[in-house]
């Protein structure tokens, strides 16, 4: 039972022990530690039969007079969530018991009026989902059109038939597609119409930063602090993700984080993470430095490349493929390139302007799906409000109490 109201079954051969209950599909059911949080969910249709500990209550819906939809939804409306925990009790870690649930009073419209409400949030919540594919599908159409326009080819169909590729021994990339199309293309080879450089012939050099100890808290206004590696491995650069410097530390100012910085990361536990590149267009205080896991690009004074282009193209599959294969250490534990690695990586090189006018189109891209997901984030929270102003302002419903 999940916060999101969502049931999965779980994957356990050994036998529970105590009591076991039966649930069926419509049935409501609920976590005694976990319903204050949201873990209240309708038992859905593609589980047939299900059984449950004691820690999970059932109620089995009148369905002449609550439909299992509209059910899923009331039982999480933030008024329905304040009364489970002001009900929960019990030392330690409070639990919501089934006669406490059973005592809830929430709205109950005409059971058409249910279906009606339940199928409107239903209906705004795909065109949420509708809007978030789209964006997905602009941003994967943009990055194929910017891997064309450097020349890269695009991949070449896997082979349908058995392939020898490696011993298992050998493998600390836990993915069959990448290991065969290493094994098939080969790594690290790139082929455009423009010139092949690599990263030491158009960065001077590579700055890594610095870890002292911190205190376990966000640097506040005009207080010196060290980035998180979290500030630049997400989708854009947050300056918010960071950790105060104690006042006894000296600062080292020459790694405070500028504006039109290139930032990579170093190392990560998580292989995608490994090389991940961000650039920084502002900066929400001067005292923010880099941390020892992340690298700052320093460009020649005669630029060739465009900081943001360089961005753009650490993403792409050919330098993702040479940063994955260059770097050391293998998953789940922390994994790092080098910086004799990373001024290796061969790129393709347009002219500048060409670089710009990629790199824009690329950018027109990424922010015409950056608006479509705040506008499918702004109709989901317009379709919650949107759900209990139906509930919780009609005249004249009747109220259920333990249905």
């Amino acid at each position: 039972m999940h916060q999101n109201g969502e049931i999965s079954v779980r994957d356990r051969s050994a036998p529970y022990k105590g009591g076991m209950f039966a649930a069926y599909p419509g049935d409501v059911v609920f976590s005694k530690m976990g319903a204050r949080d949201g873990a209240i969910g309708v038992l859905q249709q593609d589980i047939a039969r299900a059984v449950v500990t004691s820690e999970f209550p059932v109620f089995a819906p009148a369905p002449d007079r609550l439909d299992g939809a509209f059910a899923r939804l009331a039982l999480r409306t933030g008024g329905v969530l304040a009364a489970l925990g002001a009900r929960a009790s019990g030392s330690g870690r409070k639990r919501v018991s089934p006669e406490a649930f059973a005592d809830l009073r929430v709205p109950l419209p005409p059971l058409p009026r249910q279906r009606a409400i339940a199928a409107a949030h239903r209906a705004a919540m795909s065109r949420a989902a509708d809007m978030e594919r789209e964006a997905d599908e602009i941003e994967a159409r943009a990055m194929v059109e910017f891997e064309a326009a450097l020349g890269f080819a695009p991949p070449a169909p896997l082979p349908d038939r058995p392939v020898f590729v490696a011993s298992f021994k050998d493998l600390d990339r836990w993915s069959h597609e990448g290991i065969l199309r290493r094994a098939v293309e080969g790594a690290g080879t790139v082929t455009s119409p423009y010139p092949i450089v690599r990263l030491r012939d158009v960065i001077r050099d590579f700055v890594v930063g610095w870890s002292p100890k911190c205190l376990n808290r966000p640097a506040e206004e005009n207080e010196w602090g060290i980035l998180k590696l979290s500030a630049i491995t997400s989708d854009r650069f947050d300056p918010k993700q960071t950790k105060a410097l104690p006042e006894k530390i000296r600062p080292r100012e020459s790694l405070a984080v500028k504006p039109g910085d290139v930032l990579i990361a170093r190392g990560s536990g998580v292989t995608r993470l490994v090389g991940a590149a961000t650039f920084v267009s502002k900066v929400s205080s001067p005292k923010i430095m880099i941390c020892d896991l992340i690298f700052r690009a320093i460009f020649p004074k005669k630029n060739k490349i465009d900081p943001q282009f360089l961005v753009a193209i650490l993403t792409t599959t050919n330098l993702r493929d040479q940063i994955e294969n260059k770097r050391t250490g293998a998953a789940p534990m922390m994994q790092k390139i080098t910086k004799s690695a990373l001024i290796s990586l061969q790129i393709p090189l347009p002219s500048m302007k060409e670089q710009i006018a990629m790199r824009a189109n690329l950018d027109g891209a990424r922010a015409t799906a950056s608006d479509l997901r705040h506008r499918a984030r702004e109709a989901r929270i317009a379709a919650r409000a949107n759900f209990e102003a139906a509930v919780y302002t009609m005249e004249d419903d009747s109220e259920i109490s333990g249905s």
